[in-house]
């Protein structure tokens, strides 16, 4: 049986270049004290679960002369080693460390010749404790087909599982002459799909040749002596490198922000972020660059009503909200955040953030990476994406190993120089940004500004009157952008 890419999927691998690799990735520290939680036990653990994600032990096989949509076959050369690297940071590792060893990783592609995903178990960081490093490319998690395989290694407690992995064996891979004669049949049998492969394959060689030529451009001016335009700083020509930053708060601050000015978690994350934002700019400017509003994509969560929560990948949809970082009160802010979204919450297919985060199995893995999907296919122009997903508010455990931390660190789009995703986990609120390594050297005072934005809304709330008992306070908390 031929098991082929969907357009979309394809369209990923197309479109990823050396400057923008097509790929997500979650960072997870874990308090591995008295568990026993190793490597090898880590490996033990993939290879116990790794059957629900099949997909995981397939890469993709070009049709000869492009003459349908590629396949997914399984990799008769599957290697868990390659797959499950073993890293480590001088002890005791400091947080700077490891953000330095996650932003090399990131800033290389996944190779296209092997199943594409990795994961970096990271050791020697303080405390005893080790981080994950999830890469996975956006081509293999569409919430459809395939869910992220962080989803399936979590347990809900310190009970260590065995699930008994399956005796896997590769299926036999079909040869290029029987590739052909399929696509052949296929191609005869549905015209209208053989006629988008080969405008889909003609736009890839177009990219390639901008890209190309665009390279060439850049290498005479040089030789020419003029400098490379230069972008705002929300855009650009993006580097082969990135810089990533986390912050770590509190839900109980977020929740205190709502409980007094109204809205939701979700507002505040977004009332943050544009604090952040409007602060890290008057740093660099003073004027913030001329910059009085940034335009940003929040995938949400929405009901479709005719699939029914089928899939997730059916569940996210784009939104466009204006973060106005020209206005200097953190309240007004909050409220102007809080009515962009009124008008996708009276529609009634919002999903609630507690709705979403009670999902058997549920990991935000998963959702960043749909988010970021989503993102990627937007046609409206945007400066800024942002993935904000609610996640459990009880631990979450692998082979017993308790995880402490997770932070997404979603990647850049191309000509963006910033991308920020948002996890809350276990009574806690983790900021990812992705960088630009040379457009945005000052990633170190970007986070400042965010930690700083929401200790300016927690400060507005002290004080004040519950915004419930002015009835300003919407009831139910519109679940994940992908929703938090």
């Amino acid at each position: 049986m031929i098991d082929r890419l969907r357009p979309r999927d394809r369209a990923f691998l197309d479109a990823e270049t050396p400057t923008v690799p097509r790929h997500n990735a979650t960072v997870e520290v874990f308090d591995t004290e008295g568990t026993g939680f190793d490597y090898d036990r880590f490996v033990t653990l993939i290879l116990d679960r790794i059957s629900f994600v099949p997909r995981y032990r397939q890469r993709v096989q070009w049709v000869p002369g492009q003459l349908a949509q590629p396949v997914w076959v399984d990799d008769d050369h599957f290697d868990i080693g390659y797959h499950v690297r073993r890293s480590a940071l001088p002890r005791p590792g400091s947080t700077e460390q490891l953000r330095e060893l996650v932003a090399r990783i990131v800033s290389r592609p996944l190779d296209r010749q092997r199943p594409l995903w990795e994961i970096y178990f990271v050791e020697g960081l303080a405390e005893g404790r080790v981080a994950l490093l999830y890469k996975t490319h956006q081509a293999l998690v569409d919430g459809v087909e395939t869910v992220d395989l962080g989803q399936v290694l979590l347990d809900t407690d310190p009970e260590v599982r065995t699930l008994g992995g399956d005796e896997w064996s590769p299926r036999r891979r079909p040869s290029p002459t029987a590739l052909v004669a399929r696509a052949l049949r296929d191609n005869l049998a549905d015209p209208v799909s053989a006629l988008g492969t080969v405008r889909q394959a003609g736009g890839a060689v177009l990219r390639t040749a901008d890209h190309a030529a665009s390279g060439f451009a850049t290498v005479l001016s040089g030789l020419a002596g003029r400098r490379p335009a230069r972008g705002t700083a929300l855009t650009g020509e993006l580097s082969q490198q990135r810089r990533v930053v986390g912050v770590e708060t509190t839900l109980a601050d977020h929740r205190t922000v709502r409980d007094i000015h109204g809205g939701t978690v979700n507002d505040v994350v977004l009332a943050t972020l544009a604090g952040g934002l409007r602060a890290w700019l008057m740093t660099r400017s003073g004027s913030m660059g001329g910059l009085r509003q940034v335009e940003a994509l929040v995938p949400v969560s929405v009901i479709d009503r005719e699939l029914e929560a089928t899939s997730l990948g059916s569940q996210i949809a784009p939104h466009h909200v204006t973060l106005p970082i020209a206005e200097p009160s953190p309240v007004v802010r909050l409220h102007q955040v809080s009515y962009s979204f009124q008008a996708h919450e009276e529609t009634g297919r919002a999903v609630a953030a507690n709705r979403l985060a009670g999902i058997a199995g549920f990991a935000p893995t998963t959702f960043h990476a749909i988010g970021s999907r989503v993102a990627a296919t937007e046609s409206r122009d945007f400066q800024l994406s942002i993935t904000n997903v609610p996640g459990p508010q009880s631990p979450l455990y692998a082979a017993g190993a308790r995880m402490v931390s997770t932070y997404p660190v979603p990647p850049l789009l191309p000509g963006r120089t910033l991308s920020m995703g948002v996890t809350s986990y276990d009574g806690r609120v983790f900021y990812g940004i992705t960088a630009d390594r040379d457009l945005v050297p000052d990633i170190d005072v970007l986070a400042q500004c965010v930690s700083d934005a929401l200790a300016e809304l927690v400060d507005t709330a002290t004080g004040a009157r519950p915004a419930a008992r002015r009835g300003r306070r919407r009831s139910s908390e519109p679940g994940p952008r992908p929703k938090g």
